[in-house]
């Protein structure tokens, strides 16, 4: 399964995207996947890979991957453009599959968009506690930056990423082919023409995780999301791990057709831990 590569311009930027199986003629819906802060499309190739003569979409949101833009200020860029996305390409009824931003971006796109979406599966939503939202203090400022605008952003070559990367934690528990993809495709050739390059930089990584609270209506607006939507939450930790679950355990309680399905032996990661599993997961949600 080889996708195409393609561009759309959504409000102010070249959003990119993949798309698989454009010709299928199938009754299924399509498939629209959205990736968490510093990934890209492409990590998806795994869960897609188990879904063939599907009609896919696999997006790089705003600042990732092929995708323009620069440092994030508030979460409805995302979902901002994901929508201008799906208008211009008349999508409706779709199945969404989202991971920790890129859930909280088609859930907010759902709510913003009633009859894009049939079902959703949303892997550690990005959507916290409502104590969270509360206090309106950013979890990181200037003088508090995040770490990941810290990151070594060139590499010699797609195989010195994998080298320098594959050790280290969480990538260490991440599938072979996941891994690899997550490398291959996050990088793209620098401007000097002298080796590669993140294709999300630290800076935009960064203000992801700084603007996280922007969107303090999130818990308000899934409350309006009224298709069925499965909520996979990963184990809970007390620290700020990135292997825990950020997502309010009560969440899906909250939506009218919202299911819960804790896997506490699973970490955040869990769609790039096990993507047998997480495809099993989608398509049993789906089959209902």
């Amino acid at each position: 399964m080889t996708p195409t590569q393609k561009t759309i311009a959504v409000n102010d930027i070249s959003l990119a995207y993949f798309e698989w199986n454009g010709g299928a003629d199938t009754d299924l819906p399509p498939m629209i996947f959205a990736h968490a802060t510093g990934f890209h499309a492409r990590v998806w190739d795994a869960i897609i890979a188990r879904f063939p003569g599907r009609h896919i979409y696999s997006i790089d949101l705003r600042g990732h991957g092929r995708s323009s833009g620069g440092p994030i200020e508030h979460w409805h860029q995302l979902s901002g453009d994901v929508c201008a996305f799906l208008d211009a390409l008349r999508i409706g009824d779709a199945l969404g599959i989202g991971h920790s931003m890129g859930a909280h971006t088609l859930l907010q796109c759902a709510a913003d968009r009633p009859n894009a979406f049939s079902r959703l599966v949303l892997f550690d939503p990005v959507v916290l506690a409502p104590e969270f939202y509360a206090t309106g203090t950013p979890l990181f400022t200037p003088d508090n930056p995040h770490p990941a605008g810290r990151r070594k952003r060139d590499f010699a070559s797609i195989e010195a990423m994998i080298e320098r990367f594959g050790k280290r934690d969480p990538y260490d528990i991440f599938d072979p082919k996941v891994f690899e993809d997550y490398c291959r495709y996050g990088l793209l050739p620098a401007p000097s023409c002298d080796g590669f390059e993140l294709a999300c930089p630290p800076e935009v990584e960064a203000s992801v995780y700084g603007s996280s609270l922007s969107n303090v209506a999130i818990l308000e607006t899934a409350r309006t999301v009224d298709v069925p939507t499965l909520i996979v939450r990963a184990k809970q930790t007390t620290s700020m791990d990135f292997k825990g679950s950020p997502t309010w355990p009560k969440l899906a309680s909250t939506m009218p057709k919202g299911e819960d399905l804790y896997r506490p032996d699973m970490t955040h990661f869990h769609p790039f831990q096990d993507p047998a599993d997480a495809a099993k997961i989608i398509a049993g949600f789906e089959a209902r």
